[in-house]
């Protein structure tokens, strides 16, 4: 059964048409490990990448693949990096599904053109910082 819905689909369609450039969804799963959650997870990530022939997707299991995991920096399931030109360290962890799930869309097409829409105030406080920063945003389903 989809996850996503036609009209979703249809919604989901219309967002990508701004899509720049190729996108890859690399999916890190494992099937001991939270198994149910890893299959929604890499179900939605190929219901997402069937919406637009400039996404592909890789999927990988922690424990197989622990060099590539290291390498971008996973260390649980079910995890996704979204990889446009190059690796921007864009990371989801878990489902996103509700409203993480728009989120996961801003993040193809952000990494899809290689340039957050940042207004030039803000471009110029994060170009200040003495150092690289690590930023992580926790949600719970409601």
């Amino acid at each position: 059964m989809p996850i996503l819905t036609e009209r979703d689909q249809a919604a989901v369609r219309k967002e990508f048409e701004r899509i720049a450039g190729g996108v890859k969804l690399v999916v890190f799963s494992q099937e001991l490990a939270a198994a149910d959650l890893c299959r929604q997870n890499e179900q939605l990530v190929r219901e997402v990448a069937a919406l637009s022939a400039q996404i592909t997707v890789e999927v990988l299991n922690l424990a197989i693949d622990r060099e590539r995991a290291e390498t971008y920096g996973i260390d649980q399931v079910p995890a996704i990096v979204v990889e446009g030109a190059r690796d921007y360290g864009i990371r989801f962890y878990g489902v996103p599904l509700g409203y993480e799930f728009s989120n996961l869309i801003d993040a193809i097409i952000v990494a899809s053109t290689g340039a957050p829409a940042l207004s030039e105030d803000t471009l110029a406080s994060l170009r200040a910082l003495a150092s690289d920063v690590d930023i992580k945003v926790f949600s719970t389903p409601t």
